[in-house]
């Protein structure tokens, strides 16, 4: 799997308005961009457009002016990887910029198909188990840190 580099600025930036946000989305401190670009080592220009997103995305909110920033639309344990992901990126799983279920292997590569689905599954399983609340406290779940464990799952 490869995640581009909006993705990951993109959940590092919600990891980050999680961090100061006090559980409800209605009162979190608004956060400016530069504060998140600073304490993320994110190029403020690229965070800005990445901002702009993931607000259109619902996922955050933003304020103009000198009390203005970004916090996050809703509460971070209902925002998950898999949806800043879908934001950012789109669906999850491409082949040739096509979803596996609309290729058309022929003869001995037809498995391939079932293949694609099924690392789609498990992408899915493991992205939206695991929400912006679960990262900005280093708490994941137990089957994250299961896999994580495996020393195999590091080379």
């Amino acid at each position: 799997m490869r995640l581009s580099a909006r993705v990951d600025y993109a959940l590092r930036a919600a990891a980050e308005l999680a961090s100061v946000a006090d559980g409800t989305a209605e009162r979190s401190r608004p956060v400016t961009a530069e504060q998140i670009a600073r304490s993320q080592d994110i190029p403020p220009k690229f965070l800005e457009s990445i901002l702009l997103q993931l607000r259109r995305g619902g996922i955050v909110h933003a304020q103009r002016g000198p009390e203005g920033g970004y916090w996050l639309a809703r509460p971070a344990g209902e925002i998950s990887l898999a949806e800043v992901i879908r934001v950012i990126d789109g669906p999850l799983a491409h082949v040739r910029g096509q979803r596996p279920e609309q290729l058309g292997y022929q003869g001995a590569a037809r498995a391939l198909q079932d293949v694609w689905i099924a690392l789609r599954a498990s992408e899915r399983e493991i992205l939206e188990l695991v929400t912006i609340a679960d990262v900005a406290s280093g708490e994941l779940p137990g089957r994250v840190n299961e896999l994580a464990a495996d020393p195999r799952a590091w080379s």
